[in-house]
């Protein structure tokens, strides 16, 4: 009886061994995430930059940011007019920007335009921007320019 009892523990014994493994390996796991979380923090900066432009420099502070998503009307040197990054047509600006203000708290805009953009083509923005309804228009421009003192 001594010896049955000997062949049934020792054979529980040798499927433990063969079983297969109940554990999940997090690893590879943890090393793809770490890699995601890296790309992440490297390209989230460069999605907010929006059409590149080369900004003229002033020495005026920075505006403090709001809740709401600014509104961002730029003038590249070549190309068309971007409203939130989407390019729009001379001819119908007025009208997106329109159909944009209704669906927005603010009338604020904010109007970057590459330095070596005419100021013809920058105040000619400027009057569809009025012709819209928009009487908030923060025009952006780098820190670091020359200072006029009075």
């Amino acid at each position: 009886m001594a010896d049955v009892v000997k062949r049934v523990s020792r054979k529980g014994r040798g499927r433990r061994r063969n079983a297969p493994m109940s554990e999940i390996n997090v690893t590879p796991f943890v090393d793809v995430m770490l890699v995601l979380l890296v790309i992440f923090m490297v390209a989230a900066p460069l999605m907010t930059a929006g059409v590149p432009l080369n900004l003229p420099k002033t020495a005026a502070t920075a505006v403090p940011s709001e809740p709401e998503e600014p509104l961002v009307i730029s003038i590249p040197t070549a190309g068309a007019i971007t409203l939130m990054n989407e390019p729009v047509q001379d001819d119908a600006i007025v009208a997106r920007l329109r159909t944009v203000l209704e669906e927005r708290q603010s009338d604020k805009i904010f109007l970057r335009a590459d330095g070596q953009i005419p100021y013809a083509r920058v105040v000619q923005v400027m009057g569809a921007l009025n012709a819209a309804g928009y009487t908030n228009i923060v025009l952006v421009t780098d820190t670091g320019g020359p200072r006029l003192d009075g």
